[in-house]
This record gives C-alpha cells, structure tokens and sequence, in this order.
C-alpha cells in the first residue's frame, strides 16, 4: 500500500484522498482504459446487470462532468445521440454534445430537449449536491437534484425508457419511490462494486417508462 506523508500545505483530509486514490484499483484501471474517472466502473457494472445502454439510441447525461459516463455510454451505443450537461468544463468528447450550465436553470430542459431530437431511450444522473458536511443537509440538496432529474426524466423519455441516478444515504426517499413506481413499471436501488465501501451512495433505476398522460 503507497503512504502519502503529511507535506506544509497539504490538509489531513487531502492527504488522505491522495492515499486512497493512489491505491484504489478502479482509478488504475481508468488510467489504463482510457476512462477520465473511476465512475466509469459504476456504469459498467450497472449496465451488464440491467442492460441500461442495450439498444438506447438518445442518452441524456445530467452531471456529466468529467465524462466518465459519457464515455462508456458512447462505447456501448456507438450511434446513439448523447447531450449532457454540467456547471463544471467537460473536455470534449467525440459525439457527445455537452451543455456547461447549471442543470436547475429555468431553460437547461429545453436546451437539453432541443439537442436531443427526439424522445429519451435513458436519462442518467450522477449529480450530486456539492457537500457542506452537515449529513441531513447534504442528504437534502442531493435528494433535490435527484427530484428534478426524475422530472424531467418523466418530460422527455419514451414509453418504455429508463432513469437512473445516483441516491444518498442507502436510497430515496419514500416520497420519490412512491413517484417514481407510478411512472416507471419497476423500480430498484443498486450499490455497484465499483462504489466505495465507506459511500453513503446508491443507485435507484427505474425502468419501463409508462408514458405521458
């Protein structure tokens, strides 16, 4: 196991995310596939167990930054359209167009809507509120976000089209599965092994989209 030793400047707390980093075997793996970050695994793993990407041919990536997900996305549905949005820069990615706002912004689902071209196949979120180290309220401001993704999921997917978003704190809450359930014929939480031990974060995907009334 590489240490890395306390240096002027340098917090506890970041000496220990160096350590982790440097000896966590899914960033090595990104390094030699190519893949921006570690996320990338998490897609991965959850795709070969419920075949998320299998046949979508318009993908909307909220929370793309750095890329990660868009990448296996692109990997896995070649020619599929994929838009995604961020407030943090994203490089460039061949064939993906990528939209550096603010996802909560009154006209972010009408630009999204308007790039993709058509009805959603799989809105995928990895957002996540940025952290103020209180636990409920960190809780709270993720669950937001993870609210307004299922919305405008439910405004832009097809019969038949999946969401899947990243939860905190073993799952959503029982007022988003109870929405969740009557727009979407079954609905799961998942911890992929690509997920930190010590993560407070799940995976909820809904599949089977209903329909718009």
């Amino acid at each position: 196991m590489k240490q890395v030793r306390k240096a002027r400047g340098r917090s506890e707390s970041s000496r220990r995310w160096l350590e982790r980093q440097l000896n966590d075997p899914y960033v090595k793996r990104a390094q030699i596939d190519g893949y921006r970050a570690r996320s990338a695994y998490k897609l991965l793993e959850l795709d070969d167990r419920f075949e998320l990407l299998k046949g979508a041919e318009r993908i909307v990536d909220l929370g793309i930054a750095p890329g990660g997900w868009a990448q296996v996305a692109r990997h896995k549905a070649p020619h599929a359209n994929i838009v995604g949005i961020d407030l943090l820069p994203t490089d460039p990615i061949d064939g993906v167009t990528i939209f550096e706002m603010d996802f909560l912004d009154d006209t972010a689902p009408e630009i999204l809507t308007n790039a993709l071209d058509g009805d959603a196949d799989l809105v995928m979120s990895d957002m996540a509120a940025n952290t103020v180290g209180h636990k409920q309220t960190d809780h709270l401001r993720t669950m937001a976000l993870v609210e307004a993704a299922a919305l405008f999921a439910t405004e832009v997917l097809r019969p038949g089209g999946t969401f899947i978003a990243k939860v905190l704190a073993g799952g959503a809450d029982n007022t988003l599965i109870a929405e969740l359930k009557r727009n979407f014929k079954t609905v799961k939480h998942a911890k992929p092994p690509a997920s930190r031990k010590g993560s407070s974060e799940w995976y909820v995907i809904a599949k089977g989209f209903k329909g718009r009334d």
